[in-house]
């Protein structure tokens, strides 16, 4: 197809081009009608002239015409192509669009969330989501620009992986080759990414995606994406500031305001003290009206708090390595409401949007996190004898971070909830957007997999 996109009407006045896309409106003026058509690349009106048409809203469409400078008086000036209109010579349908569930040309706040959800793809025509969506492209394109300007490498990590507490749920996929046993789905690359270190790649990152089976909340869902940031040979302050020049380079370069460089650093202690959260806003009034972007960063976390049965838990990472200063007192478990970790968090305009530490690469240090929180030796070594065995061959100091994508984008646009910057997200209740899932499956695969569900209330016996 010799296409023109819209966009590309600017540099073809006074030539016939082919142009694809949507109807966004119609509007009928006796024998002339104005239609509004819309691409990737933007909107402009065509004009047709030639009676009547059988077309409607969302229909897709190939128009054909001449490319033509407005007069003065008719410059649109709220859409790019506002100087210019193509006279139609020919229209083809190239797509017959029903009536829509719902109106896309709002902003899609007060319409009920499950039926939103349920055609997403109409959804994501609106053009608040739509600009969402190229703005999360856009950040993406611009972190990996940053980082591979400071020569790290992007690398994968499996999907399937094994369970291990990182601090939420797992989700679980049964084997069908080795019965009775399963994967899970990784909460993020923790262990790969400092395997990746012993490995001697140095300076690591991905674009990763993980899953969680925790609550949810208009700020969390069971996926997640994440800048995920290992490197090598450098201390916390040197990390920190690798970290910073990339939030800030993205940030500035999609136009936002920084409150403070270098961002204010505050220790835990600090920031309760003074405002009574690790997660704290620093902007005034006015610069929230003007949309600045205020960052700091939160360091010096105990390393270890109770959780409700009493029992000790890591705050936030078991892979962290204590400040130097408490080496001793964890290895030889004491003074252990007061050891302090590596810990560093980035808050921005009231929300954590990144975290991450100086990583423990002596297998005695991760032995004894754990040992803190209960685990025997042979439990350790289950559930992390390839990371004990890795760090006796040389392991590297090292440390990272991790940027949550979906809460990014909830700070440069302003939205409230991360549904409106995913473009296929799930509802408040966990169902996925457009396909019916969770849902049931076949006996067959049950059986392939060697499981049986159970009626809903029923729980497995030893002669069940």
């Amino acid at each position: 197809m010799d296409r023109c996109l819209i966009i590309e009407t600017l540099n073809n006045i006074g030539k016939t081009v082919s142009l694809v896309g949507w109807i966004n409106t119609i509007r009928s003026h006796g024998k002339i009608i104005f239609i509004d058509l819309r691409d990737r690349s933007g909107i402009v009106q065509t004009v047709y002239t030639k009676g009547k048409l059988e077309i409607s809203c969302e229909d897709v469409v190939k128009i054909t015409g001449l490319v033509k400078k407005r007069p003065e008086k008719m410059i649109n000036p709220k859409i790019t192509t506002g100087t210019v209109e193509v006279e139609i010579e020919s229209l083809e349908i190239l797509g017959k669009s029903r009536e829509l569930p719902f109106p896309i040309d709002t902003d899609g706040y007060d319409i009920n969330e499950e039926i939103r959800l349920k055609y997403r793809y109409l959804d994501l025509r609106r053009s608040r989501l739509n600009k969402n969506i190229r703005l999360r492209s856009e950040m993406v394109q611009k972190v990996r620009e940053y980082l591979f300007k400071h020569d790290f490498l992007e690398i994968e990590t499996p999907i399937l992986t094994k369970s291990t507490p990182e601090g939420s749920r797992d989700f679980l996929v049964p084997s069908r080759l080795q019965k009775g046993k399963f994967y899970a789905l990784p909460q993020s690359p923790q262990q790969y990414k400092q395997l990746l270190m012993v490995a001697g790649f140095e300076r690591y990152f991905q674009i990763a995606r993980c899953m969680r089976d925790e609550d949810l909340r208009s700020d969390r869902g069971f996926e997640h994406t994440q800048i995920d940031i290992e490197m090598s040979f450098l201390n916390r302050e040197e990390v920190m500031r690798i970290l910073e020049g990339m939030i800030t380079g993205v940030f500035e370069g999609m136009g936002q305001k920084i409150k403070e460089k270098p961002f204010p650093i505050y220790t835990f202690q600090e920031a309760m003290k003074k405002f009574g959260s690790d997660k704290f806003d620093l902007r005034s009034v006015e610069e929230k009206k003007a949309g600045v972007k205020a960052f700091a960063w939160v360091i010096d976390f105990p390393f270890f708090e109770k959780d409700k049965e009493g029992k000790w838990t890591f705050t936030h990472n078991p892979f962290s390595n204590p400040k130097p200063e408490f080496i001793d007192d964890l290895l030889n478990k004491r003074n252990i409401p007061n050891i302090l970790t590596s810990q560093y968090d980035l808050v921005c305009n009231g929300a954590e949007v990144g975290g991450g530490s100086i990583r423990s690469n002596d297998p005695k240090v991760l032995s004894s996190v754990f040992e803190v929180m209960g685990y025997s030796k042979g439990e350790i070594e289950n559930q992390f004898s390839h990371m004990l065995q890795a760090f006796t061959y040389g392991a590297p100091p090292h440390g990272g971070c991790a940027f949550g994508v979906e809460r990014l984008m909830m700070i440069l646009t302003g939205e409230q909830s991360l549904r409106e910057v995913v473009a296929f997200p799930q509802t408040s209740g966990g169902q996925t957007s457009v396909m019916d899932a969770p849902n049931t499956v076949s006996e067959k695969q049950l059986s392939e997999l060697g499981l049986r569900v159970l009626p809903s209330g029923k729980s497995l016996t030893r002669n069940g």
